[in-house]
Protein backbone atom coordinates (compact mmCIF):
# COMPACT_ATOMS: atom_id res chain seq x y z
CA UNK A 1 0.00 0.00 0.00
CA UNK A 2 1.14 3.54 -0.66
CA UNK A 3 2.51 5.32 2.41
CA UNK A 4 2.06 9.08 2.69
CA UNK A 5 3.11 11.54 5.37
CA UNK A 6 0.00 13.29 6.61
CA UNK A 7 0.11 17.03 5.86
CA UNK A 8 -2.52 19.59 4.98
CA UNK A 9 -1.68 19.13 1.31
CA UNK A 10 -1.80 15.32 1.32
CA UNK A 11 -5.07 15.37 3.30
CA UNK A 12 -6.70 17.66 0.73
CA UNK A 13 -5.47 15.44 -2.12
CA UNK A 14 -6.85 12.33 -0.41
CA UNK A 15 -10.26 13.92 0.16
CA UNK A 16 -10.44 15.04 -3.47
CA UNK A 17 -9.60 11.51 -4.61
CA UNK A 18 -12.19 9.90 -2.33
CA UNK A 19 -14.90 12.25 -3.58
CA UNK A 20 -14.45 10.83 -7.09
CA UNK A 21 -16.23 7.74 -5.75
CA UNK A 22 -19.41 9.64 -4.92
CA UNK A 23 -22.57 8.85 -6.93
CA UNK A 24 -23.10 12.62 -7.02
CA UNK A 25 -20.22 12.85 -9.52
CA UNK A 26 -21.58 10.28 -11.99
CA UNK A 27 -23.51 12.73 -14.15
CA UNK A 28 -22.90 10.72 -17.32
CA UNK A 29 -25.28 8.02 -16.10
CA UNK A 30 -28.10 10.29 -14.95
CA UNK A 31 -29.71 10.79 -18.36
CA UNK A 32 -29.89 7.03 -18.94
CA UNK A 33 -31.36 6.44 -15.50
CA UNK A 34 -33.88 9.28 -15.93
CA UNK A 35 -35.18 7.67 -19.14
CA UNK A 36 -35.66 4.31 -17.42
CA UNK A 37 -37.44 5.89 -14.46
CA UNK A 38 -39.79 7.89 -16.69
CA UNK A 39 -40.52 4.88 -18.89
CA UNK A 40 -41.51 2.78 -15.88
CA UNK A 41 -43.64 5.63 -14.54
CA UNK A 42 -45.54 5.82 -17.83
CA UNK A 43 -45.72 2.17 -18.87
CA UNK A 44 -45.52 0.26 -15.59
CA UNK A 45 -45.06 -3.49 -15.83
CA UNK A 46 -44.33 -3.55 -19.56
CA UNK A 47 -41.28 -1.34 -19.06
CA UNK A 48 -40.09 -3.36 -16.04
CA UNK A 49 -40.36 -6.62 -18.01
CA UNK A 50 -38.50 -5.18 -21.02
CA UNK A 51 -35.62 -3.78 -18.96
CA UNK A 52 -35.36 -7.00 -16.97
CA UNK A 53 -34.93 -8.96 -20.18
CA UNK A 54 -32.50 -6.39 -21.58
CA UNK A 55 -30.24 -6.08 -18.53
CA UNK A 56 -30.67 -9.42 -16.73
CA UNK A 57 -31.54 -11.70 -19.67
CA UNK A 58 -34.58 -12.85 -17.71
CA UNK A 59 -38.07 -13.15 -19.21
CA UNK A 60 -40.41 -12.02 -16.46
CA UNK A 61 -44.15 -11.43 -16.76
CA UNK A 62 -47.10 -10.70 -14.49
CA UNK A 63 -47.51 -14.42 -13.78
CA UNK A 64 -44.00 -15.02 -12.43
CA UNK A 65 -42.60 -11.69 -11.22
CA UNK A 66 -43.68 -12.28 -7.62
CA UNK A 67 -41.76 -14.90 -5.65
CA UNK A 68 -44.09 -17.71 -4.58
CA UNK A 69 -44.22 -19.71 -1.35
CA UNK A 70 -43.08 -22.73 -3.38
CA UNK A 71 -39.94 -20.83 -4.44
CA UNK A 72 -39.26 -19.85 -0.85
CA UNK A 73 -39.60 -23.47 0.28
CA UNK A 74 -37.18 -24.49 -2.48
CA UNK A 75 -34.73 -21.85 -1.22
CA UNK A 76 -34.75 -23.42 2.24
CA UNK A 77 -33.89 -26.78 0.67
CA UNK A 78 -31.00 -25.26 -1.30
CA UNK A 79 -29.54 -23.03 1.41
CA UNK A 80 -26.82 -24.30 3.71
CA UNK A 81 -28.45 -25.27 7.06
CA UNK A 82 -25.44 -23.78 8.87
CA UNK A 83 -26.11 -20.42 7.20
CA UNK A 84 -29.81 -20.56 8.12
CA UNK A 85 -28.79 -21.17 11.74
CA UNK A 86 -26.40 -18.20 11.70
CA UNK A 87 -29.08 -15.97 10.13
CA UNK A 88 -31.48 -16.85 12.93
CA UNK A 89 -28.89 -16.14 15.62
CA UNK A 90 -27.88 -12.86 13.99
CA UNK A 91 -31.53 -11.83 13.81
CA UNK A 92 -31.83 -12.15 17.60
CA UNK A 93 -28.99 -9.65 18.05
CA UNK A 94 -30.18 -7.29 15.31
CA UNK A 95 -33.75 -7.19 16.64
CA UNK A 96 -32.60 -6.66 20.23
CA UNK A 97 -30.39 -3.73 19.21
CA UNK A 98 -33.09 -2.04 17.14
CA UNK A 99 -35.79 -2.55 19.78
CA UNK A 100 -33.81 -0.11 21.93
CA UNK A 101 -34.20 2.57 19.23
CA UNK A 102 -38.00 2.63 19.31
CA UNK A 103 -39.61 5.99 19.86
CA UNK A 104 -43.02 6.44 21.46
CA UNK A 105 -45.69 9.09 21.23
CA UNK A 106 -45.67 11.60 24.11
CA UNK A 107 -48.00 14.25 25.44
CA UNK A 108 -47.62 17.06 28.00
CA UNK A 109 -50.59 18.96 29.41
CA UNK A 110 -50.86 21.99 31.65
CA UNK A 111 -53.53 24.70 32.23
CA UNK A 112 -55.74 23.85 29.26
CA UNK A 113 -52.83 23.18 26.89
CA UNK A 114 -51.84 19.78 25.50
CA UNK A 115 -48.75 19.43 23.33
CA UNK A 116 -47.21 16.25 22.06
CA UNK A 117 -45.75 14.15 19.31
CA UNK A 118 -47.50 11.22 17.64
CA UNK A 119 -45.19 8.56 16.22
CA UNK A 120 -46.66 6.57 13.31
CA UNK A 121 -44.96 3.77 11.33
CA UNK A 122 -44.78 4.13 7.56
CA UNK A 123 -47.45 2.10 5.77
CA UNK A 124 -45.33 0.55 2.99
CA UNK A 125 -41.57 0.32 2.57
CA UNK A 126 -39.59 -0.96 -0.41
CA UNK A 127 -36.35 -2.82 0.21
CA UNK A 128 -33.91 -3.13 -2.67
CA UNK A 129 -31.49 -6.08 -2.55
CA UNK A 130 -28.60 -6.30 -5.05
CA UNK A 131 -27.97 -9.44 -7.03
CA UNK A 132 -24.99 -8.59 -9.23
CA UNK A 133 -21.31 -9.11 -8.36
CA UNK A 134 -22.18 -10.45 -4.93
CA UNK A 135 -25.21 -11.45 -2.88
CA UNK A 136 -25.63 -10.03 0.62
CA UNK A 137 -28.25 -11.77 2.77
CA UNK A 138 -26.86 -9.79 5.70
CA UNK A 139 -28.10 -6.57 4.07
CA UNK A 140 -31.55 -8.13 3.75
CA UNK A 141 -31.65 -8.51 7.53
CA UNK A 142 -30.31 -5.00 8.16
CA UNK A 143 -32.92 -3.35 5.94
CA UNK A 144 -35.97 -5.35 6.99
CA UNK A 145 -35.50 -5.70 10.76
CA UNK A 146 -35.67 -2.00 11.71
CA UNK A 147 -38.76 -1.63 9.51
CA UNK A 148 -40.43 -4.56 11.29
CA UNK A 149 -39.46 -3.21 14.70
CA UNK A 150 -40.89 0.18 13.73
CA UNK A 151 -44.21 -1.47 12.87
CA UNK A 152 -44.28 -0.96 9.08
CA UNK A 153 -47.46 -2.55 7.73
CA UNK A 154 -46.06 -3.95 4.46
CA UNK A 155 -42.45 -4.56 3.41
CA UNK A 156 -42.00 -5.05 -0.33
CA UNK A 157 -38.65 -6.40 -1.50
CA UNK A 158 -37.24 -6.33 -5.03
CA UNK A 159 -34.13 -8.14 -6.20
CA UNK A 160 -32.71 -9.22 -9.57
CA UNK A 161 -33.16 -12.80 -10.70
CA UNK A 162 -31.05 -15.09 -12.86
CA UNK A 163 -31.71 -15.68 -16.55
CA UNK A 164 -33.72 -18.71 -15.42
CA UNK A 165 -35.96 -16.52 -13.28
CA UNK A 166 -34.49 -17.70 -9.97
CA UNK A 167 -33.59 -15.55 -6.97
CA UNK A 168 -30.54 -16.50 -4.91
CA UNK A 169 -31.77 -18.93 -2.22
CA UNK A 170 -29.77 -17.27 0.55
CA UNK A 171 -31.45 -13.95 -0.25
CA UNK A 172 -34.90 -15.55 -0.11
CA UNK A 173 -34.22 -17.32 3.18
CA UNK A 174 -32.93 -14.10 4.77
CA UNK A 175 -36.01 -12.20 3.53
CA UNK A 176 -38.41 -14.81 4.88
CA UNK A 177 -36.66 -15.01 8.24
CA UNK A 178 -36.56 -11.21 8.59
CA UNK A 179 -40.22 -10.78 7.67
CA UNK A 180 -40.57 -9.49 4.09
CA UNK A 181 -44.24 -9.51 3.04
CA UNK A 182 -43.82 -9.56 -0.75
CA UNK A 183 -40.78 -10.26 -2.95
CA UNK A 184 -40.51 -9.33 -6.62
CA UNK A 185 -37.98 -10.32 -9.29
CA UNK A 186 -36.85 -6.93 -10.49
CA UNK A 187 -33.52 -5.15 -10.25
CA UNK A 188 -31.75 -1.98 -11.28
CA UNK A 189 -33.25 1.44 -11.90
CA UNK A 190 -36.48 -0.15 -13.16
CA UNK A 191 -37.12 -1.76 -9.77
CA UNK A 192 -36.59 1.54 -7.95
CA UNK A 193 -39.00 3.29 -10.30
CA UNK A 194 -41.58 0.53 -9.87
CA UNK A 195 -41.45 0.92 -6.09
CA UNK A 196 -41.66 4.69 -6.34
CA UNK A 197 -44.63 4.93 -8.72
CA UNK A 198 -46.25 1.51 -8.52
CA UNK A 199 -47.05 -0.76 -11.47
CA UNK A 200 -49.81 -3.22 -12.24
CA UNK A 201 -48.06 -5.82 -10.06
CA UNK A 202 -45.56 -3.99 -7.81
CA UNK A 203 -47.18 -1.73 -5.19
CA UNK A 204 -46.15 1.89 -4.66
CA UNK A 205 -44.29 2.42 -1.38
CA UNK A 206 -43.64 5.37 0.91
CA UNK A 207 -39.89 4.88 1.26
CA UNK A 208 -37.13 2.92 -0.52
CA UNK A 209 -34.09 1.59 1.31
CA UNK A 210 -31.17 -0.64 0.42
CA UNK A 211 -27.85 -0.53 -1.42
CA UNK A 212 -27.19 -1.04 -5.12
CA UNK A 213 -24.99 -0.14 -8.07
CA UNK A 214 -24.68 3.30 -9.62
CA UNK A 215 -27.94 2.86 -11.58
CA UNK A 216 -29.81 2.03 -8.38
CA UNK A 217 -28.21 4.93 -6.50
CA UNK A 218 -29.08 7.44 -9.22
CA UNK A 219 -32.60 6.05 -9.59
CA UNK A 220 -33.15 6.59 -5.86
CA UNK A 221 -31.92 10.14 -6.32
CA UNK A 222 -34.33 10.63 -9.25
CA UNK A 223 -37.43 9.41 -7.37
CA UNK A 224 -36.66 11.25 -4.12
CA UNK A 225 -39.58 13.56 -3.47
CA UNK A 226 -42.11 11.14 -4.96
CA UNK A 227 -41.04 8.81 -2.15
CA UNK A 228 -38.52 9.05 0.64
CA UNK A 229 -35.18 7.20 0.46
CA UNK A 230 -32.58 6.18 3.02
CA UNK A 231 -29.53 7.65 1.25
CA UNK A 232 -27.60 7.68 -2.01
CA UNK A 233 -24.95 5.20 -0.98
CA UNK A 234 -21.45 5.14 -2.42
CA UNK A 235 -18.83 2.37 -2.37
CA UNK A 236 -17.76 0.79 0.91
CA UNK A 237 -14.92 2.21 3.00
CA UNK A 238 -12.92 1.57 6.15
CA UNK A 239 -10.54 3.70 8.16
CA UNK A 240 -8.33 2.18 10.85
CA UNK A 241 -6.91 4.52 13.49
CA UNK A 242 -3.95 2.77 15.15
CA UNK A 243 -0.89 3.40 17.28
CA UNK A 244 2.36 1.48 17.57
CA UNK A 245 0.86 -1.18 19.83
CA UNK A 246 -1.67 -2.37 17.24
CA UNK A 247 -1.33 -5.83 15.71
CA UNK A 248 -0.30 -5.28 12.06
CA UNK A 249 -1.92 -8.55 10.92
CA UNK A 250 -5.26 -7.53 12.39
CA UNK A 251 -5.04 -4.08 10.82
CA UNK A 252 -4.12 -5.47 7.39
CA UNK A 253 -6.86 -8.10 7.48
CA UNK A 254 -9.47 -5.51 8.39
CA UNK A 255 -8.41 -3.10 5.65
CA UNK A 256 -8.76 -5.88 3.10
CA UNK A 257 -12.20 -6.85 4.41
CA UNK A 258 -13.56 -3.72 2.75
CA UNK A 259 -11.20 -3.50 -0.23
CA UNK A 260 -12.64 -6.79 -1.52
CA UNK A 261 -16.14 -5.29 -1.99
CA UNK A 262 -15.36 -3.63 -5.31
CA UNK A 263 -12.74 -1.65 -7.21
CA UNK A 264 -14.13 1.64 -5.87
CA UNK A 265 -13.91 0.65 -2.19
CA UNK A 266 -11.55 2.59 0.05
CA UNK A 267 -9.23 1.26 2.77
CA UNK A 268 -7.19 3.71 4.86
CA UNK A 269 -4.87 3.36 7.83
CA UNK A 270 -3.92 6.45 9.84
CA UNK A 271 -1.18 5.94 12.40
CA UNK A 272 1.48 7.89 14.26
CA UNK A 273 3.90 4.94 13.92
CA UNK A 274 6.01 4.45 10.79
CA UNK A 275 7.01 1.05 12.17
CA UNK A 276 3.38 -0.07 12.23
CA UNK A 277 2.77 1.45 8.79
CA UNK A 278 5.57 -0.58 7.23
CA UNK A 279 4.49 -3.76 9.01
CA UNK A 280 0.89 -3.37 7.87
CA UNK A 281 1.97 -2.81 4.26
CA UNK A 282 3.94 -6.07 4.32
CA UNK A 283 1.00 -7.97 5.83
CA UNK A 284 -1.33 -6.58 3.20
CA UNK A 285 0.92 -7.94 0.44
CA UNK A 286 1.02 -11.37 2.10
CA UNK A 287 -2.74 -11.57 2.58
CA UNK A 288 -3.67 -10.40 -0.91
CA UNK A 289 -1.87 -13.30 -2.56
CA UNK A 290 -4.11 -15.88 -0.90
CA UNK A 291 -7.47 -14.09 -1.06
CA UNK A 292 -10.08 -15.08 -3.65
CA UNK A 293 -10.92 -11.53 -4.79
CA UNK A 294 -7.30 -10.41 -5.18
CA UNK A 295 -7.84 -8.58 -8.48
CA UNK A 296 -10.63 -6.46 -7.02
CA UNK A 297 -8.55 -5.82 -3.89
CA UNK A 298 -5.51 -4.70 -5.88
CA UNK A 299 -7.60 -2.30 -7.97
CA UNK A 300 -9.22 -0.88 -4.84
CA UNK A 301 -5.91 -0.37 -3.04
CA UNK A 302 -4.21 1.10 -6.12
CA UNK A 303 -6.92 3.74 -6.50
CA UNK A 304 -8.21 4.43 -3.01
CA UNK A 305 -5.93 2.68 -0.51
CA UNK A 306 -3.70 4.77 1.78
CA UNK A 307 -1.44 4.45 4.78
CA UNK A 308 -1.18 7.92 6.29
CA UNK A 309 1.57 8.62 8.80
CA UNK A 310 0.60 11.38 11.22
CA UNK A 311 2.83 13.47 13.43
CA UNK A 312 0.90 12.38 16.51
CA UNK A 313 -2.34 10.69 17.53
CA UNK A 314 -4.27 13.97 17.78
CA UNK A 315 -3.41 14.79 14.17
CA UNK A 316 -4.53 11.30 13.20
CA UNK A 317 -7.86 11.82 15.00
CA UNK A 318 -8.38 15.18 13.26
CA UNK A 319 -7.83 13.55 9.87
CA UNK A 320 -10.23 10.72 10.72
CA UNK A 321 -12.91 13.26 11.62
CA UNK A 322 -12.39 15.09 8.34
CA UNK A 323 -12.59 11.89 6.27
CA UNK A 324 -15.76 10.79 8.16
CA UNK A 325 -15.49 7.16 7.15
CA UNK A 326 -18.32 4.67 6.88
CA UNK A 327 -16.47 2.22 9.16
CA UNK A 328 -13.91 3.40 11.72
CA UNK A 329 -11.80 0.95 13.72
CA UNK A 330 -9.83 2.27 16.70
CA UNK A 331 -6.84 0.11 17.58
CA UNK A 332 -5.00 2.22 20.10
CA UNK A 333 -3.82 1.78 23.67
CA UNK A 334 -7.01 3.37 24.97
CA UNK A 335 -9.67 3.09 22.27
CA UNK A 336 -12.49 4.27 24.56
CA UNK A 337 -10.70 7.56 25.19
CA UNK A 338 -10.05 8.06 21.47
CA UNK A 339 -13.69 7.25 20.72
CA UNK A 340 -14.83 10.29 22.74
CA UNK A 341 -12.88 12.52 20.32
CA UNK A 342 -14.48 11.06 17.19
CA UNK A 343 -17.19 13.29 15.76
CA UNK A 344 -17.73 11.80 12.31
CA UNK A 345 -18.07 8.08 11.58
CA UNK A 346 -20.84 5.73 10.50
CA UNK A 347 -19.91 2.90 12.87
CA UNK A 348 -17.07 2.82 15.40
CA UNK A 349 -15.32 -0.44 16.33
CA UNK A 350 -13.24 -0.44 19.50
CA UNK A 351 -10.18 -2.57 20.16
CA UNK A 352 -8.47 -5.50 18.44
CA UNK A 353 -11.38 -7.96 18.71
CA UNK A 354 -14.13 -5.76 17.27
CA UNK A 355 -13.30 -6.10 13.60
CA UNK A 356 -15.65 -4.62 11.01
CA UNK A 357 -17.18 -7.95 9.82
CA UNK A 358 -18.52 -8.44 13.37
CA UNK A 359 -20.76 -5.44 12.69
CA UNK A 360 -21.57 -6.57 9.16
CA UNK A 361 -23.05 -9.85 10.23
CA UNK A 362 -23.72 -10.45 13.87
CA UNK A 363 -23.28 -7.87 16.63
CA UNK A 364 -26.63 -6.13 16.10
CA UNK A 365 -26.02 -2.49 15.03
CA UNK A 366 -27.09 -1.71 11.48
CA UNK A 367 -24.48 -2.01 8.74
CA UNK A 368 -26.32 0.31 6.32
CA UNK A 369 -24.10 3.32 6.95
CA UNK A 370 -23.33 6.78 5.53
CA UNK A 371 -20.52 6.83 2.94
CA UNK A 372 -18.37 9.37 1.09
CA UNK A 373 -17.96 11.70 4.06
CA UNK A 374 -21.71 11.95 4.69
CA UNK A 375 -21.19 10.64 8.24
CA UNK A 376 -20.67 14.34 8.99
CA UNK A 377 -24.45 14.73 8.81
CA UNK A 378 -26.07 11.31 8.23
CA UNK A 379 -26.61 8.38 10.60
CA UNK A 380 -26.84 4.59 10.20
CA UNK A 381 -30.17 3.12 9.09
CA UNK A 382 -32.39 2.79 12.14
CA UNK A 383 -35.94 2.43 13.38
CA UNK A 384 -36.25 6.22 13.05
CA UNK A 385 -36.06 5.80 9.26
CA UNK A 386 -39.34 3.89 9.25
CA UNK A 387 -41.56 6.18 11.29
CA UNK A 388 -42.92 9.66 10.86
CA UNK A 389 -43.79 12.14 13.58
CA UNK A 390 -46.83 14.40 13.83
CA UNK A 391 -47.01 17.38 16.20
CA UNK A 392 -50.08 17.49 18.46
CA UNK A 393 -51.52 20.84 19.59
CA UNK A 394 -54.58 21.46 21.79
CA UNK A 395 -55.54 24.74 23.50
CA UNK A 396 -58.73 25.32 25.47
CA UNK A 397 -60.63 28.59 24.92
CA UNK A 398 -59.19 29.97 28.13
CA UNK A 399 -55.63 29.07 27.18
CA UNK A 400 -55.92 30.69 23.74
CA UNK A 401 -57.61 33.78 25.16
CA UNK A 402 -54.59 34.40 27.41
CA UNK A 403 -52.22 34.70 24.42
CA UNK A 404 -54.41 35.62 21.43
CA UNK A 405 -53.26 39.24 21.14
CA UNK A 406 -49.62 38.13 21.09
CA UNK A 407 -50.32 35.75 18.20
CA UNK A 408 -52.21 38.45 16.31
CA UNK A 409 -49.27 40.84 16.78
CA UNK A 410 -46.87 38.27 15.31
CA UNK A 411 -49.15 37.59 12.32
CA UNK A 412 -49.63 41.30 11.55
CA UNK A 413 -45.87 41.85 11.69
CA UNK A 414 -45.60 39.34 8.84
CA UNK A 415 -48.50 41.05 7.02
CA UNK A 416 -50.56 37.87 7.22
CA UNK A 417 -53.87 39.38 8.17
CA UNK A 418 -55.84 36.17 7.53
CA UNK A 419 -53.63 34.49 10.12
CA UNK A 420 -54.41 37.23 12.60
CA UNK A 421 -58.12 37.07 11.77
CA UNK A 422 -58.18 33.32 12.35
CA UNK A 423 -57.29 34.00 15.98
CA UNK A 424 -59.19 37.28 16.44
CA UNK A 425 -62.53 35.94 15.19
CA UNK A 426 -62.75 33.62 18.19
CA UNK A 427 -62.85 36.55 20.64
CA UNK A 428 -65.08 39.12 18.92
Amino acid sequence: MRMVTLTEETREHLLENLLKRSPQSYGAYEERVAKIVEDVRLRGDDAVFEYTEKFDNARICADNIRVTEAEIKEAYRLADPALIDVIRKALVNIRAYHEKQKKYSWFDSESGILLGQKVTPLSRVGVYVPGGKAVYPSSVLMNIVPAKVAGVEKIVMTTPCSAEGKVNPNTLVAAKEAGADEIYKAGGAQAIAALAFGTQTIPKVDKIVGPGNIYVALAKKAVYGFVNIDSIAGPSEILVLADEGANPRYVAADLLSQAEHDEMASAILITDSRKLAEAVSLEVDRFVEKLSRKEIIRASLDQFGYILIAENLNAAIDAANEIASEHLEIMTENPFDVMTKIKNAGAIFLGPYSSEPLGDYFAGPNHILPTNGTARFFSPLSVDDFVKKSSIVYYSREALEAVHTQIETFAKAEQLTAHANSIQVRFE
